[in-house]
């Protein structure tokens, strides 16, 4: 019977010992699993909520946040204009909930979904936008066509739709200076 109750005693000193180990890690190990987190994991929690982006050269964007890219974040401000956001030029975001996406696993499918492949869209709706660039620039036009490095606008008046006799000229934009596109209604003064 000593045997036994010495064994236990024994258990028992172990399981507090590996116990005071783990959660002396425990702090360790949650700043090391903070640290791996992106940016659009933390946004990527917050889906469908309001949101707020403090973009460098576009100021404050705000709109509930519908979908997160690799390297941007679309909004629908309070007047239902969609807001694309250029994640290399936000520089705070208010809003965030405790909540953090899952990882996704790295995969070419994504990784395609970029700026480009986004501004590639606007370009098919022939949607008239405003880009608001990291120095503070306001363009507004129509997205042509989207490179590997910038995105060609034809520019026209924010309430003009895309006709030739509107369009004042054609500008190439690297995507690297793109902070903020936002759509426009043309047509509405």
């Amino acid at each position: 019977m000593r045997w036994q109750q010495l064994f236990a005693d024994l258990q028992a000193e172990f399981d507090e010992a590996t116990a005071a180990e783990e959660r002396a890690q425990l702090p360790s190990r949650s700043r090391a699993e903070t640290g791996a987190v992106r940016l659009t994991e933390r946004l990527g929690g917050a889906l469908g909520e309001r949101v707020s982006l403090r973009c460098r050269g576009a100021g404050e964007v705000a709109g509930r946040l519908e979908e997160v890219g690799p390297d941007w974040a679309l909004l629908t401000d309070d007047t239902g204009r969609e807001v694309l956001a250029a994640l290399p030029a936000v520089v705070a975001v208010s809003g965030l909930l405790r909540s953090t996406a899952a990882a996704e696993p790295a995969s070419p499918v994504r990784a395609a979904l970029d700026l480009r492949r986004a501004l590639r869209g606007l370009a098919r709706d022939r949607s008239a936008v405003a880009v608001l660039c990291d120095d503070g620039g306001v363009l507004t036009g129509t997205v042509d066509r989207v490179g590997a490095d910038f995105v060609e606008l034809a520019e026209h008046a924010p309430d003009e739709f895309r006709r030739p006799g509107a369009v004042r000229s054609v500008r190439a934009v690297v995507l690297g200076a793109v902070a903020v596109v936002r759509t426009l209604t043309p047509g509405a003064a």
